[in-house]
């Protein structure tokens, strides 16, 4: 993979990389070194690389902590955490719109029967509990679970959206800068989920206790290439 920034500076030139599942990678390099652009490029798409391509396995789900606070500002609480998988919240609200019609059909009936199959292999009823989990542990309580993201303070809303980002047990989980704005409680909280969590994890962070912490692979990014190191931090 090669990646120009707009068009002009090569950032990386013959990157060919591979994140394991079951490692914590920790990406690090000097500002400027390119790892906002590599980020993009992992996320969604949002950033095309110059030539090659980025392999995901076919089902599975990438998910990854939005920046913009404000995104959410008209949806509650609980619902944007759950938004983290969006089929899920999607198949949530199809079965919420059919369940509402007066006229209900045999066709709204079977309709109605494979959301629910589909929504019962995802552990859709376990959805809301899931959801409020991950926002106590990051020290969301459950008197906001359901009020509109409008109405919290800006640290809560990066915990939401932290949430978001970690919820359904995502198969690649992408984070930048996670520690920003977060308590100390919340930090630790998240560094016990981090070490348990069974997939693959790339993480940008300025905090080194915090990539020690959590880290099983350093990602290097120098002269416009990425180099894979086992360990920690400390150890590379």
């Amino acid at each position: 993979m090669s990646l120009c920034a707009s068009g002009k500076k090569t950032l990386f030139e013959d990157v060919n990389i591979k994140f394991t599942e079951g490692n914590c990678y920790g990406m690090i390099g000097a500002n400027g070194a390119g790892k906002y652009y590599f980020f993009k490029v992992f996320c969604s798409g949002q950033i095309e690389p110059t030539k090659g391509e980025v392999n995901i396995t076919p089902g599975e789900r990438l998910s990854f902590l939005q920046q913009d606070h404000y995104k959410y500002d008209e949806y509650l609480v609980l619902d944007t955490v759950i938004m983290g998988n969006a089929r899920l919240y999607e198949i949530m609200k199809e079965k919420e719109v059919i369940y509402a019609k007066e006229d209900f059909t045999d066709e709204d009936g079977i309709k109605a029967s494979e959301l629910e199959a589909e929504f019962a292999t995802m552990n859709g009823w376990e959805a809301e509990s899931d959801a409020a989990t991950l926002l106590n542990g990051l020290g969301i309580e459950t008197d906001l679970h359901y009020k509109y993201m409008k109405d919290l303070k800006g640290a809560e809303k990066v915990k939401v959206l932290l949430a978001q980002a970690l919820f359904g047990n995502p198969d690649i989980l992408l984070l930048d800068e996670p520690t920003n704005h977060l308590d100390l409680d919340a930090i630790a909280w998240l560094e016990e989920f981090l070490i348990n969590f069974e997939n693959t994890v790339i993480v940008v962070s300025h905090d080194r206790y915090f990539l020690n912490k959590v880290c099983t692979q350093i990602a290097d990014i120098d002269y416009g290439k990425i180099q894979l190191y086992a360990g920690n931090y400390d150890f590379w």
